[in-house]
């Protein structure tokens, strides 16, 4: 019988697992063609709103293989539920035996979304950062902010919202932390005072418009995992001086890139894969005036890294002392 564990004890795994560093590892096996993944499994709804990611796949010559499904229902939240659930199937690579179920409630997915941003600011970000801006005030909204803290100096968070109830309950949630946090339902706010900015919603509708664009900026968009949604206006990558894609295959289906290329905007052979990025330091960043854009639309070697770890650090059982 494969072991289950629920998401308390997932959660206890976590705090031994450096998942930044997996992560980053992760897209560096997957730009270097070491890892297999096959295209996204998706279900789209429309009343309610909501999508189903089934994402798999294996790095070549591991002990394992990773079947993820994860859901988001926006509307949940008015039931009092979640907006997301899931978890992960941990295969032997070697008898294709189920190892393990990580019951965790698409928390796993949540801790590596707000990682790979984590990675991204490591190497796109602006050497002085000086606002942090969000767009979404849900639960990424808040672990992106939360994954930055080790990876830039700056503790100046603007946060847009859809409400003043979400707004509300962010500043709660986030008090505490050492952070001066300001909220708005003004978009134009973040654009013309932050130079990092997150994108962490559905939206189908761009959020962010060329004009607003400061140079300097970078923008983080990872809400776009699907090809309906759109945070960015596409002329935003347009003017960008760099563009990288989690996955160049990925982006050219889903996310920001997928719209720009669509629009005409954008060439295929403009774009960098973040893997390129973090193994050769030619490829970032240069100046704190370039306008960088990374266009994260979750890769299964996330799922990958992330299950991996914790179900190693699960079968070790508790520390020692």
């Amino acid at each position: 019988m494969p072991a289950i564990f629920n998401r308390e004890q997932i959660e206890e795994a976590l705090r031994r697992v450096d998942v930044t560093a997996a992560i980053e590892q992760g897209f560096v096996a997957y730009s270097e063609g070491k890892v297999v993944v096959p295209p996204v499994g998706e279900l789209i709804f429309e009343d309610p709103p909501g999508d189903v990611h089934i994402k798999y796949g294996y790095i070549k010559h591991d002990d394992y293989f990773v079947i993820k499904v994860a859901s988001g229902f926006s509307d949940n939240v008015k039931l009092g539920l979640p907006p997301a659930d899931g978890l992960m199937l941990v295969f032997s690579q070697k008898t294709a035996q189920l190892e393990c179920i990580l019951l965790d409630e698409c928390h796993l997915t949540n801790v590596r979304t707000a990682a790979a941003g984590a990675v991204v600011a490591r190497y796109l970000a602006p050497k002085t950062v000086e606002r942090i801006g969000v767009f979404g005030a849900g639960v990424q909204g808040k672990m992106q902010v939360e994954a930055l803290l080790p990876i830039v100096d700056c503790r100046e968070v603007v946060v847009w919202g859809t409400s003043e109830e979400e707004l509300a309950a962010y500043r709660e949630a986030m008090s505490g932390r050492g952070l001066s946090i300001r909220t708005t339902l003004d978009g134009d706010e973040i654009a013309a005072t932050c130079n990092l900015i997150v994108t962490a919603t559905p939206s189908r509708s761009p959020l962010l418009r060329a004009e607003q664009i400061r140079k300097g900026t970078h923008i983080t968009a990872m809400g776009s995992d699907t090809r309906e949604k759109n945070e960015l206006e596409p002329t935003i990558l347009q003017m960008a001086d760099l563009v990288v894609a989690d996955s160049i295959e990925q982006c050219r289906l889903r996310g920001e890139i997928h719209h720009a290329l669509r629009a005409g905007v954008l060439q295929e052979g403009d774009v960098l894969e973040l893997g390129k990025v973090i193994a050769d330091p030619a490829l970032r960043r240069t100046t704190d005036s370039q306008i960088t854009v990374a266009d994260l639309t979750g890769v299964a070697v996330q799922d990958i890294q992330i299950s991996k770890a914790v179900y190693q650090i699960l079968r070790s059982g508790p520390p020692s002392g």
